[in-house]
């Protein structure tokens, strides 16, 4: 809880999740940190084994950072987080969060015996950047990718809009994401999805 407690420090991880990003990227991805804080957060992660530094290869040359193995095993931690606030009778999923905020939302809240025996592949498009989630028999690994070859894709502005589509059961003309490829299956994916029941 001291490494992670700090304030910043868990939605650094919850951002570096699927895969390496910028200073930039992660700042962008965090509105209200400041770059002298995150800095400092970075280094402490760093320091004690969570994240890791390096400089991507020519042509790029750009420097990133992303978790150690360790790092990765933290996911469960927060996916139960969110599980448990999604308990609160005060969680709105509609309230601002990123798009791997989103993306590890559905990780949390896939219902997994509905999964099984069934596989598709869903890409999700955002502004600033796309991700792949594969269903194979119960699970849904997610990659930071261009979505190609997929039976379905929504095209959204941001991560609400989606979660309003997920969660509260809004239409995507109600909020303004598009759907690409086999809509059917998009409707069969979007259905795996539920809250948990409220308890507080």
């Amino acid at each position: 809880m001291e490494l992670v407690g700090e304030r910043w420090s868990l939605l650094i991880i919850r951002e570096l999740m699927f895969g390496p990003l910028r200073f930039s990227t992660l700042r962008a991805n965090l509105p209200g940190i400041s770059a002298k804080v995150l800095t400092e957060r970075l280094e402490k992660l760093e320091w004690a084994g969570v994240l890791a530094k390096r400089t991507l290869p020519p042509p790029l040359n750009a420097q990133v950072y992303e978790l150690t193995h360790w790092g990765y095993a933290a996911e469960p931690l927060i996916q139960e987080l969110g599980r448990w606030a999604a308990m609160s009778s005060q969680h709105d999923p509609t309230l601002p969060l990123s798009p791997t905020s989103f993306m590890l939302s559905l990780r949390t809240m896939l219902n997994r015996e509905a999964a099984k025996g069934w596989s598709a592949r869903i890409g999700f498009d955002f502004p600033e950047v796309a991700f792949v989630a594969d269903i194979i028999d119960g699970a849904m690994p997610v990659r930071r990718k261009e979505p190609k070859d997929c039976d379905a894709t929504f095209v959204a502005p941001s991560g609400p809009p989606l979660a309003a589509m997920f969660y509260v059961g809004k239409t995507p003309k109600e909020m303004g994401v598009r759907v690409e490829g086999d809509y059917l299956i998009a409707e069969k994916f979007m259905a795996l999805f539920c809250l948990p029941e409220k308890i507080g």
